[in-house]
């Protein structure tokens, strides 16, 4: 099931956590689901970081606020 990134933000609100495929989204798009899940301190889990350089990764984690976790085993 594919949800939008305004759906994903608004669940992230409510305090809903995550597993995502980083391949699906901009990093732009992901630092704005981080931001959303931050203040709710909910789980953002992402995988298939594959094509993510070190530095999204980190602007991805700064807007999460400590709610992001990185898949690096696969």
């Amino acid at each position: 099931m594919q949800f939008s990134v305004l759906d994903l933000k608004s669940i992230a609100t409510s305090g809903g956590g995550m597993i995502l495929d980083a391949r699906s989204f901009s990093t732009l798009d992901l630092k704005s689901i981080a931001a959303s899940a931050s203040g709710q301190k909910a789980q953002i889990f992402l995988k298939n970081l594959q094509g993510k350089s070190a530095l999204d990764l980190k602007s991805i984690a700064a807007s999460g606020g400590g709610c992001v976790v990185f898949d690096f085993t696969q």
